[in-house]
C-alpha cells in the first residue's frame, strides 16, 4: 500500500507542480495561447488570481511530497491533499458556472479523487 501511496503522490504532485508552475510564469494571454482553447477560463480570473492559483497549486505539489519524504511533519502530507481537493472543487465550480461540460470536469474529478485516496491512506499511515 505504502508504494502505491507514494507513486499516487508522485503522479499528483506532478499534475500540480506543472500547470502551477505555468500559471505562475506566464501571463493570462499566454496561458491562452498556450492552452488552445482549454484554457479560455483565464478570461474570467484576475491575473493575480490565477499567479495565487500557480502558488498554490505549487505549494500542494511540494507538501505532498517533502513533508513525508523527510519526515518533517508529515501530517502535513494529507493537508495538501485537502488543498488539493480544495482547488478542484474550486475548478469544477468555474467549468460548471461556465459551462464548460464534462470535458472540462473531468479532469478536475480525476485528480480530486486521487488526493482523497492520498488523504485517506497517509491519515490511516499517521494513525492519529
Amino acid at each position: 500500500m505504502d508504494i502505491l501511496l507514494w507513486s499516487l503522490q508522485g503522479v499528483l504532485a506532478f499534475m500540480m507542480l506543472m500547470p502551477g508552475f505555468l500559471k505562475i510564469s506566464n501571463s493570462k494571454d499566454a496561458l491562452k495561447v498556450k492552452g488552445n482553447g482549454r484554457m479560455d477560463w483565464v478570461d474570467d480570473l484576475s491575473g493575480s488570481s490565477i499567479k495565487l492559483i500557480g502558488v498554490l497549486e505549487v505549494a500542494a505539489a511540494f507538501g505532498l511530497i517533502l513533508p513525508m519524504l523527510l519526515n518533517i511533519l508529515p501530517v502535513l502530507t494529507p493537508v495538501a491533499a485537502i488543498g488539493v481537493i480544495f482547488t478542484m472543487v474550486g475548478a469544477m465550480a468555474l467549468h460548471v458556472k461556465r459551462n464548460d461540460g464534462v470535458k472540462a470536469i473531468a479532469p478536475n474529478v480525476i485528480i480530486m479523487l486521487i488526493a482523497a485516496f492520498v488523504l485517506y491512506g497517509r491519515l490511516e499511515y499517521l494513525s492519529f
